[in-house]
């Protein structure tokens, strides 16, 4: 799409902010204002329209592309997003561990079990721990410990918060990164920890790198959504 306006603007608007283009309010590709609960999000995702040179460029523009998600997809199937995140509890990356080569198991335990130690202690959800791929039951309290703490978050929060799961392969990561006591590095780091592994022994695949990159740019952007999402400090 050729770029069709000159200036773009947080403005004030219903109790909540819009970003405006040459002084009319964007809308969503469900043709809704785009509405967001902070200046600091309106401001940030103008920054993305002012960015755009001759073209618009869409997969420049994560912040508007997590913000259409939220009023057009998050905000009407909200119970079917917090099902879908918390999904991944049962399956969690993080739960299954390497069977060898022993400085692969000691690395995962030393990135990834702090993680899930920090999910049980704050959450109350305790996963289970196993070695190789086959698939093991979760305990179902830890299960709805992780639904209860999804379904907390606000519809913009957890659309960041689906994103970085996603993302990540991974609720605890998604969960631990939410709530500050991860980064986005972190995050993507201990996400791709088997493949990192992997390069360092046998040398690196560019497909795979770029991949990887794309994830952390997703990982990134979810993590500063869910920032500015209830912070205007």
């Amino acid at each position: 799409m050729k770029r069709f306006y000159k200036e773009a603007a947080a403005e004030p608007g219903d109790g909540a902010f819009v970003v405006a283009l040459d002084g009319k309010s964007v809308r969503t590709p469900g043709k809704q204002p785009l509405r967001v609960p902070t200046r600091r999000m309106a401001d940030a995702i103008a920054a993305e329209w002012r960015d755009q040179g001759d073209e618009i460029v869409p997969v420049s523009m994560p912040l508007t592309r997590l913000a259409n998600s939220a009023l057009d997809s998050t905000a009407p199937n909200r119970a079917q997003v917090i099902d879908q995140v918390s999904a991944y509890g049962g399956a969690d990356l993080l739960c299954y561990r390497a069977e060898g080569p022993a400085d692969l198991i000691e690395r995962q335990s030393a990135e990834w079990q702090p993680v899930l130690d920090w999910l049980g202690a704050a959450h109350g959800a305790t996963l289970t721990v196993t070695s190789g791929i086959l698939p093991v039951a979760q305990p179902p309290a830890a299960l709805a410990a992780i639904v209860t703490v999804v379904a907390a978050f606000d519809d913009f929060r957890l659309t960041g918060l689906h994103a970085a799961t996603a993302a990540a392969g991974s609720v605890a990561l998604g969960l631990a990164l939410a709530t500050g006591r991860i980064d986005a590095d972190a995050a993507w780091r201990a996400a791709h920890l088997d493949e990192l592994y992997q390069e360092g022994r046998w040398g690196g695949d560019a497909e795979a790198a770029s991949r990887r990159e794309a994830l952390r740019g997703e990982i990134a952007a979810a993590a500063r959504f869910m920032v500015i999402a209830q912070d205007d400090g």
